[in-house]
């Protein structure tokens, strides 16, 4: 997907997906296939999570909806913006809007989502920082 983080912070990350006319779900090459959106969603939302969360050693997508709000016609690049918007012990609620990357910035979709955490010493994403740091 070659993301490019753009903003990263407690409340809420920002993430850039370059256009790919293999994404695109119609001959001309501009209607973006809704499960690559689907799924953008829900890296991003797990991105959210490692930096609102500490202490996450684990998290698993319980429920993730999205609303297509319009045609995700496009060649620009897309952007996605979520947030952790309230967490407990073991759950972490999520929301979070797609748009491209045009003048107008009409979101193309919205979406909510909840994940099971599993707490730990260690976070997946401090030992994935750590292990790329050693090497």
């Amino acid at each position: 997907m070659n993301l490019k983080i753009e903003k990263v912070a407690i409340d809420g990350v920002l993430v850039r997906m370059p256009f790919n006319p293999s994404f695109c779900a119609d001959e001309d090459k501009t209607l973006l296939h809704g499960g690559v959106l689907t799924a953008l969603l829900d890296s991003v939302f797990g991105l959210a999570n490692f930096v609102a969360i500490d202490g996450i050693s684990s998290m698993a997508t319980l429920d993730l909806r999205v609303d297509y709000l319009r045609p995700a016609k496009s060649r620009a690049d897309v952007m996605v913006r979520t947030e952790c918007i309230r967490q407990t012990r073991h759950i972490a609620f999520n929301s979070g809007s797609i748009w491209f990357d045009e003048p107008d910035h009409a979101e193309v979709a919205r979406g909510a989502a909840s994940f099971a955490l599993t707490r730990g010493e260690v976070s997946i994403f401090d030992a994935m920082t750590q292990s790329r740091s050693s090497k």
